[in-house]
């Protein structure tokens, strides 16, 4: 399937409504193929776009089912693309929405083969690697860990997209969930290895900056099972130079910081 017929994106309803929205034609496209993209079938197409036959042409305009979501509290770009299995570049792509800042009440279109919410799939895991979860809860922890994780997010992204402050956020989650690692968040955060902690804010006292608001709803995401990274136990940032760090297998790059397994 051709990743342009999944470029319809969102933002998130409470309750769904299914309407008809606009497909233009790619060259080498299909009916069935875009049927199956907005979970319809070529007859359908036919019938809906007054077509006499399945034969059909680069930049025509078809129409197509598609539904909307709008967004909730606590919601985030990422949690919605992820939450529908959507591309979150899609996302952005085709509501022309570049930040990370959403509201309660914006609604997102989404395309109507996303099928079930459900949650992305989890790699196959290594040694040590953290089990993947798909809970509310993943981990234990209290409101003294939430703020603990924020600061830490705050200390280490502040200036990052939100999925850099998420990916931050879900190695901590990651590691407590790992059995190289201890098994809360305080001691996580606050562990040190041959006397040298394994967060830089710890030791130079930054972590006990206020946290950012963004910072907060990226710690309770992490906490919930959202992973941008699947399964990172590292990160560091693009100035680093330490060859133990980069030889590590990179899961994926935010802005400025690298996260690796």
């Amino acid at each position: 399937m051709k990743s342009t017929l999944l470029a319809l994106a969102l933002t998130l309803v409470s309750s769904s409504s299914v309407y008809a929205a606009s497909y233009k034609v790619k060259s080498g496209d299909t009916l069935g193929e875009i049927g199956n993209a907005y979970n319809t079938t070529a007859t359908i197409l036919i019938k809906n776009n007054g077509l006499s036959n399945s034969t059909i042409y680069s930049g025509q305009v078809l129409d197509v089912p598609n539904k909307t979501y709008t967004v909730v509290s606590g919601d985030s770009l990422y949690f919605i693309a992820k939450r529908y299995s959507l591309p979150l570049n899609e996302i952005r792509s085709e509501n022309n929405k570049w930040s990370d800042t959403i509201y309660p009440g914006d609604v997102f279109k989404i395309p109507t083969n996303s099928g079930n919410e459900k949650t992305s799939p989890q790699p196959t895991l290594k040694s040590g690697q953290a089990k993947p979860q798909n809970t509310s809860k993943v981990i234990k922890y209290s409101n003294t860990d939430v703020k603990l994780l924020a600061r830490l997010i705050t200390a280490e992204a502040s200036g990052e997209s939100y999925d850099a402050m998420l990916s931050v956020g879900a190695v901590v989650v990651n590691r407590v969930q790992s059995s190289l690692y201890p098994n809360n968040i305080s001691s996580v955060i606050n562990e040190k290895s041959n006397g040298h902690y394994q967060f830089t804010p710890v030791m130079n006292g930054m972590i006990n900056n206020v946290a950012s608001n963004t910072a907060t709803n990226a710690a309770y995401e992490a906490l919930k099972g959202t992973d941008p990274t699947n399964g990172a136990l590292y990160f560091y940032d693009n100035t680093v130079t330490n060859t133990w760090l980069t030889s590590k297998k990179v899961a994926t790059t935010q802005g400025k910081l690298i996260f690796a397994y």
